[in-house]
């Protein structure tokens, strides 16, 4: 299939080639705008009704060294006509804004992928900075790859003289590299010149000169030489619905929106501003016509003491974190524990330990989740698997808190977090009914006429939730350890005893879905099994090694704590459980313990994600050494 333009009067053909799939990384420095033209071509990828994943990878600092590798910013998209898992392993193409983007990426790129440099960015400087000897444009080190060659900043500025002053036009070359491959992969445009306007709405000027790039670099690639073939991929073939593209960190807000919703309780965020949980604090405050409150507190502790005072008011209480601040907020998560108030507590987990790598994701906090309190603290643990997963994930934590009187931890991380996918929109109809019952009335088994706030609810161990001031149901509750049923403080050895036990029986006695596996055939021997942002790539990965011929079972884990009550039993079943995780081994170990089953941990702590390719190399191998 071709199309025709006209250059110069002469008209030239353009070769479209027909692809399922394309990896594309839009790569520079952290000024450069990466994060928003990775994400404006999402955008129109998801319009489009492509399938899609996505990786952003940007440096801790606000503002990183200029034109060194410290301060290389990437965005990564893979979109396709079918259900895809991953962001892809490598790029299909690299676009390269500074020497520094080419020397941090290039390794990914395969040989014969497609090499987009804006050659204005290498001169000497830059590429002394990055340790460059010679100019890899012209010293044929470039040539396994298809490379071409685009003065972006210099074209971005001829086509924006009449508009902004140069410094304004430099800073909009990463619109030129949007329009350039919006026209190289047919991508609507409309869309992006519409959020531009918006988004620039105080600043026309600024506005018109970031469209005019963008059109710039579409005219570019419509007029030049340089690219004979464009490419198509198709919407993909997704179940029927109404979608949009949304990151984790946005569909946890609306999830927890939802949940009010739900309940009939309003929501109460207490919380301190931490990569890369902060994006909840920024989506959820617009959210006050829902009954949403937020409050940005002084610290971590002042934001999960708030938001179990909340909870002891009445409402929904929220509390978003990422590792260090969980470690902050553990006293109050044992308060909670006690006084056993619902509370949503949510890590976006990072690189640690102590600052560590503020924007990389990792998946290290599931010890400090199940145990990071003094004296037996049991907490429900729920993780979502992906972006979109988040919604229905933040649906069932505050299920699981407001039905068990409970605090709940909710292990998101920094890939989903960040990452993007499409969404099916869901039907409010079909959400669950979270409707919670306060106690209204004096509920003494002895007919005394008193409140007692630790009597329990026989299926589920729960104590009454009694709003303050309700009259006649005054009570006592705090850290100090209660008497059965009662309430009052007590230092009794035979009642912390029960207390502890009932307080761990409420935890275990949890009503969560049995674990689904995924065998084709029943045979497999060997079972992989993740949790939380693993499922992509283990669930790709198990797919190239079925396409091999070799037989693998896979499942996922939402529920951490407690497990699925079927756990156990599926262990059992396989010769080897493989347990890929970011972290050194950490559900393997919870494994382990309870089940004395001999998990083989296969783990990565990169602060990036596994690629489905090495996934695919270890467990081929130990199926491999299984069947041997």
């Amino acid at each position: 299939m071709s199309t025709s333009a006209k250059d110069n009067g002469i008209t030239r053909s353009t070769e479209v080639s027909k692809v399922d799939r394309v990896v594309i990384r839009f790569a520079g420095d952290s000024g450069d705008g990466m994060q928003l033209t990775g994400d404006r071509f999402t955008s129109e990828a998801a319009a489009f009704g492509n399938d899609l994943a996505t990786l952003p990878n940007f440096p801790a600092e606000i503002r990183a060294p200029q034109g060194t590798l410290p301060g290389v910013s990437s965005f990564q998209l893979h979109f396709a006509d079918h259900d895809i898992l991953t962001p892809g392993d490598r790029p299909d193409v690299l676009v390269a804004m500074n020497p520094a983007a080419l020397k941090a990426n290039l390794p990914d790129l395969p040989h014969g992928g497609m090499l987009i440099v804006n050659t204005d960015e290498f001169n000497k400087r830059n590429l002394t900075r990055v340790g460059y000897d010679a100019n890899p444009l012209d010293d044929g080190s470039l040539e396994p790859y298809q490379v071409h060659q685009v003065a972006m900043a210099t074209l971005t500025q001829g086509a924006l003289e009449k508009t902004v002053g140069k410094k304004d036009a430099e800073r909009c070359k990463n619109m030129f590299a949007l329009g350039l491959l919006s026209w190289m992969y047919h991508r609507p445009t409309e869309g992006t010149e519409r959020f531009l306007r918006e988004k620039f709405g105080k600043r026309p000027d600024i506005a018109e000169a970031n469209i005019l790039a963008f059109r710039a670099g579409w005219n570019y690639g419509e007029t030049t030489e340089a690219f004979a073939v464009t490419y198509e991929v198709a919407p993909a073939k997704l179940p029927a619905g109404t979608y949009r593209q949304i990151t984790g960190n946005t569909a946890l807000t609306y999830g927890i929106v939802a949940a009010g919703q739900q309940s009939k309780l309003p929501v109460f965020l207490g919380t301190y501003p931490i990569t890369p949980a902060s994006d909840i604090l920024h989506e959820l405050s617009k959210y006050k016509h829902f009954g949403v409150t937020t409050f940005q507190a002084e610290d971590e502790i002042a934001g999960i003491g708030a938001a179990l005072g909340a909870s002891y008011g009445g409402a929904l209480g929220v509390t978003s974190t990422s590792g260090p601040g969980v470690a902050l907020k553990s006293e109050t998560i044992g308060l909670a524990v006690m006084t056993e108030l619902p509370l949503l507590v949510i890590d976006v987990q990072r690189g640690g330990p102590s600052t560590g790598l503020p924007t990389k994701t990792e998946q290290a906090d599931l010890l400090q989740a199940m145990y990071g309190r003094n004296g037996e603290s049991p907490v429900p643990v729920i993780a979502p698997q992906s972006p979109a997963d988040c919604f229905q994930a933040a649906l069932e934590a505050a299920r699981i808190a407001l039905r068990y009187r409970t605090p709940v931890l909710l292990l998101s991380d920094g890939a989903i977090a960040n990452g993007s996918e499409p969404w099916l929109i869901p039907d409010t109809a079909t959400l669950l009914d979270l409707s919670v019952e306060f106690a209204t009335e004096a509920n003494a088994p002895d007919g005394s006429g008193e409140f007692w706030p630790y009597l329990r609810d026989p299926q589920t161990l729960a104590r009454p939730w009694a709003v303050p001031g309700t009259p006649g149901l005054q009570h006592r509750i705090g850290g100090l350890e209660k008497a059965e049923g009662r309430g009052g403080i007590s230092y009794d050895p035979d009642n912390h005893d029960r207390m502890v036990r009932i307080r761990q029986n409420k935890i275990d006695g949890i009503d969560v879905p049995d674990l689904e596996i995924d065998d084709p055939t029943g045979n497999a021997k060997v079972l992989v099994l993740g949790w939380g942002s693993t499922y992509g790539p283990i669930g790709a990965a198990a797919r190239r090694v079925r396409r091999l011929g070799v037989e693998i079972a896979q499942a996922h884990l939402r529920y951490l704590n407690p497990f699925p009550r079927n756990l156990g039993d599926i262990l059992v079943r396989y010769d080897k459980v493989v347990v890929p995780e970011m972290n050194l081994g950490q559900l393997a170990l919870l494994l382990r313990g309870k089940y004395l089953v001999d998990a083989v941990s296969c783990t990565k702590v990169a602060g990036l994600p596994f690629k489905a390719e090495e996934l695919q190399n270890a467990l081929t191998e130990i199926v491999q050494g299984v069947n041997a």
